[in-house]
């Protein structure tokens, strides 16, 4: 008897079940905002992916609403976390991507005021940084600032950075 207790402890309520899928309509409304090229990086379904194309063809309110609720139902077949997972590491309005960012920008003021120990640190973390590349990018930016030169090289080493972070988390 115990047993069947335990049973209907693990069962989630008629109101955490309805919570739950609210969520995943809302998540699903939420890609319906997201451009083309991170939809295509997200692990998702044939049927999803066509359902996110289709849905700025509706219009109409009741149609819209019907298409959000359609996809949110594709949605249960997704694997969520992971979704949740890239759109926190690629969408702008998230804290682990402005954490990403800030970092990126940390290792890139590094290494425009550094010495070699700073670059070594640096290809410690990232070991497909071209070494030779990223310090003529670092003469360059110097080279800009004792002239008073727009900060071309600057933004091409975060750019470079970037690239390198976004292949090593495999956003790429």
């Amino acid at each position: 008897m115990s047993q069947n207790l335990d049973d209907f402890s693990e069962e989630k309520s008629k109101s955490q079940v309805k919570r739950d899928l609210h969520a995943l309509v809302d998540l699903g409304e939420r890609l319906t905002t997201f451009k083309p090229d991170l939809i295509a990086r997200l692990p998702l379904t044939d049927a999803l992916r066509r359902a996110l194309a289709d849905a700025p063809k509706h219009t109409a309110n009741i149609a819209r609403k019907r298409h959000i609720h359609f996809i949110g139902k594709l949605m249960r077949d997704q694997d969520v976390d992971a979704i949740l997972l890239l759109i926190d590491q690629l969408d702008a309005s998230t804290r682990q991507y402005n954490e990403r960012f800030h970092n990126l920008e940390r290792w890139r003021d590094r290494l425009l005021v550094g010495t070699d120990a700073v670059l070594d640190s640096f290809v410690i973390d990232y070991p497909d940084a071209d070494r030779q590349h990223l310090r003529q990018l670092i003469r360059q930016a110097q080279h800009e600032a004792a002239q008073n030169k727009p900060p071309a090289a600057v933004r091409k080493i975060f750019k470079y950075i970037r690239e390198l972070d976004e292949a090593k988390r495999g956003l790429r």
